[in-house]
């Protein structure tokens, strides 16, 4: 099958800040989707993408991460809910949406989340680390949310101008380096 290619939306977009609408289709197209997306979200390097991140409005996201002690989860989500959430931890978060904009976000340490996977199965998840991180990360996506928005107004502030220059990748002249995945 020949997929669609997929290309980000990078922040300024008016996508993504609209609220996702759930998702619709048949599950052929909806496997197609997540599968597309998956090669997206591989070609940039992530660990996470939303629907809304490649100018898609549906309630959709994928994540490829592996914990800290070496577990893989791979999993695409489809109108996905976060039921509940517990303690509270702060890590680094980047965004394909935002290349080269690094910083520490607060997030729950632990959520459950409940969806249905690419087939229309749902499942339940519990998860904790970088798996917890990324799908809050790209729930928030869903809902328009970005990860600069969880910043206090101090570091939004100092980050003003650099968001004012965000653009492709191919458009900068040197690519940051990276000491966490960007979701």
């Amino acid at each position: 099958m020949n997929r669609k290619r997929l290309s980000l939306r990078y922040y300024g977009d008016p996508m993504l800040r609209k609220k996702a609408d759930p998702i619709a289709g048949s599950q052929a197209e909806i496997k197609e989707l997540v599968e597309s997306m998956f090669d997206c979200m591989y070609r940039e390097a992530g660990v996470g993408l939303a629907a809304p991140q490649v100018g898609i409005s549906s309630r959709v996201f994928v994540v490829d991460v592996t914990d800290g002690g070496g577990v893989r989860t791979k999993r695409a989500f489809v109108n996905p809910v976060i039921v509940e959430r517990a303690g509270t931890v702060v890590g680094e978060e980047g965004c394909l949406s935002i290349p080269g904009i690094r910083a520490d976000v607060k997030r729950a340490a632990r959520i459950v989340v409940e969806a249905a996977d690419e087939d229309g199965t749902p499942f339940r998840l519990e998860a904790e680390g970088l798996l917890s991180r990324a799908v809050q990360h790209e729930t928030d996506h869903l809902d328009g949310v970005l990860f600069v928005d969880r910043l206090s107004a101090i570091k939004r502030k100092l980050l003003e101008g650099r968001l004012k220059r965000v653009r492709p990748p191919a458009e900068r002249s040197a690519e940051p380096s990276r000491t966490t995945p960007s979701l």
